[in-house]
């Protein structure tokens, strides 16, 4: 297939070559290794080959250049618009993405004096769970229906209807949720009936930026897991799952691993980032497997880590999937390495929440309003005085699975200020991922320290709030925002041979931080997260208007959710 990018800038008004860049950042330190003492006799980055990586998460695409040793030697980030709308509508435009990437490309190899030829490969990490339908041409036929977005609850439950819930969760590891691509297509094919007869293949974020650059539409096992529509048993699409949802089979792409080398940059492609003709291109993964490796997590000997970026989890390597039955808190996807699983816990708006309080209280874009909020936040109380944050603003997955789940402030008082409030969500999002970590522990998954990354992982203050709610020990990473893409760097050097396996990564990243629980602190924040799951329960026949009497959890713990799958409030 031959695929352009031409038409559909008009159909959305976007213009997807915008000068508006974003500075690159350089790693001197890095750099000054790369060079050596002697950088006369050295020889120089610009003729050495390197690997080029690109993370194409919910705000932007962060990109990132890395030696031949896969040290981090430039990275830079390109933001994208996000367009948020009633009943759960949260959608992107694809081309966005591309733009992104050709920017961000052309970006890194000026500032780091590379020439294109001495590419040795490209590799992406992408959001997860999404749709991007494109037609014969390759060309978007909507905007994507991006993993945030909730709207498919009636398409999900007449999944749920037809397969059951706990059978799908062994299926798929996973449960049937509007979050999931699947009931997101059966919600294009109900409500957009004349765009669904244009599409012709379902691509994920990563998969239509590589159907760009080499003409191939392809995905992985690591994003095919996040679809709802991939039998984790088989490692192939579920027959079964796509026939109940009268989908045509030949709308899934092609599988493949995620080191494989799909194709190569095409002259136009070449054209538009600034890349060699001919540069491999290798497939990559989903953003969650993706962190692991960024964060070293590669086989069950590496321990646990949180990710606090837009949406936020804790997550593992393991041999097998993790089935947390009969709560199905947690999923679990297919590992871009191969033959191991990510069992994984996550709440839709970790950092989101944080981003949603600081545009709220600052009012202002500057990019130090986080900080100037969260160093606010350290000095009161929020939990301690009986104030609590809900962080459910774009519904919840873990540990819930409630879709039409609300944020809420419960305990406001006259005295509380911004301060207040954003100690309330930076304490929300700990107590919410707490309850995921609970849901690891009875599945016999010992969880003594978690390695933080993620933009929200910079924050001292933050870190040490979520080891004292958790009584465990936290450490930050060397690299935290380039996780991701450090996973696709590493993704990409095996593809290509630079690396023997996925075991290097371990070596690229080391603890830079640790953050060690207060004991007494620990064990008040232990009764508060009671108060703050109560809370929850209370309020969750409120979310939805049609519920009188407050559902009945009578097989399961109070803070966790439903047994029978069904979507949490939904009749």
């Amino acid at each position: 297939m031959n695929f352009s990018v031409g038409c559909y800038a008009d159909i959305i008004g976007c213009h997807p070559y915008s000068d508006e860049l974003s500075e690159v950042h350089i790693n001197v330190n890095q750099r000054r290794n790369v060079l050596g003492s002697n950088p006369a006799v050295e020889q120089p980055l610009g003729c050495r080959a390197v690997l080029i990586a690109h993370d194409l998460g919910t705000t932007g695409n962060k990109a990132s250049l890395h030696d031949d040793n896969g040290q981090l030697v430039a990275a830079v980030t390109e933001p994208y618009v996000t367009t948020y709308g009633r009943g759960g509508m949260v959608e992107q435009n694809p081309l966005d993405w591309w733009r992104a990437v050709c920017v961000a490309t052309r970006k890194l190899l000026a500032a780091s004096n590379v020439a294109p030829e001495h590419i040795r490969g490209i590799s992406f990490s992408g959001q997860m769970m999404g749709v991007v339908l494109v037609d014969r041409q390759g060309d978007p036929v909507r905007p994507a229906i991006i993993w945030a977005d909730t709207r498919s609850g009636s398409q999900c439950q007449r999944l749920l209807d037809s397969i059951g819930a706990q059978d799908g969760y062994r299926v798929l590891g996973h449960r049937l949720n509007p979050t999931y691509s699947l009931s997101k297509l059966m919600w294009v094919k109900d409500n957009e009936p004349d765009v669904f007869q244009r599409a012709r293949r379902l691509c994920l974020a990563k998969d239509f930026v590589v159907s760009n650059l080499t003409g191939v539409i392809v995905t992985d096992p690591s994003d095919a897991s996040s679809t709802n529509a991939f039998d984790q048993r088989t490692g192939r699409w579920s027959d079964e799952l796509i026939s109940a949802a009268d989908l045509p089979r030949d709308l899934f792409p092609e599988i493949a691993p995620a080191t494989t080398v799909v194709g190569r940059v095409t002259d136009r492609a070449a054209e538009e980032t600034g890349l060699a003709v001919g540069t491999p291109v290798v497939l990559g993964g989903g953003d969650g497997p993706m962190a692991a490796v960024g964060a070293g997590v590669i086989d069950e000997s590496d321990g646990a880590y949180v990710y606090l970026g837009s949406s936020s989890w804790v997550s593992v390597s393991a041999n097998a999937p993790m089935h947390d039955l009969p709560y199905m808190r947690t999923m679990t996807f297919n590992h871009v390495v191969p033959g191991h699983f990510v069992p994984t816990a996550t709440m839709q708006a970790g950092g989101g929440s944080l981003a949603w309080i600081a545009d709220l209280l600052s009012g202002t874009e500057e990019p130090d309003r986080f900080d100037r909020l969260v160093r606010s936040a350290h000095s009161v109380d929020a939990s301690a005085e009986d104030l609590f944050f809900l962080p459910h603003l774009l519904g919840e997955r873990s540990p819930y699975w409630n879709p039409r789940a609300k944020a809420a402030f419960v305990g406001l008082s006259r005295h509380h200020g911004p301060a207040h409030l954003t100690r309330a969500v930076l304490e929300g999002v700990a107590f919410n991922l707490a309850t995921c970590i609970d849901a690891f522990r009875s599945n016999g998954v010992s969880i003594d320290s978690l390695d933080a990354i993620g933009g929200g992982a910079a924050s001292d203050v933050w870190l040490q709030i979520l080891a004292d709610v958790w009584g465990c020990v936290v450490r930050r990473r060397t690299v935290v925002e380039e996780a991701n893409s450090l996973g696709a760097a590493v993704t990409a050097g095996v593809g290509v041979g630079a690396f023997s396996d996925f075991t290097v990564a371990r070596s690229l990243s080391d603890v830079s931080a640790v953050f060690n629980p207060d004991q007494d602190r620990h064990e008040a924040y232990r009764v508060q997260h009671q108060r703050f799951c109560d809370a929850y329960n209370r309020l969750e026949p409120w979310f939805d208007h049609s519920v009188v009497e407050p559902p009945q959890h009578e097989a399961q713990p109070p803070t966790a959710p439903t047994t029978d799958g069904s979507l949490a409030g939904m009749p």
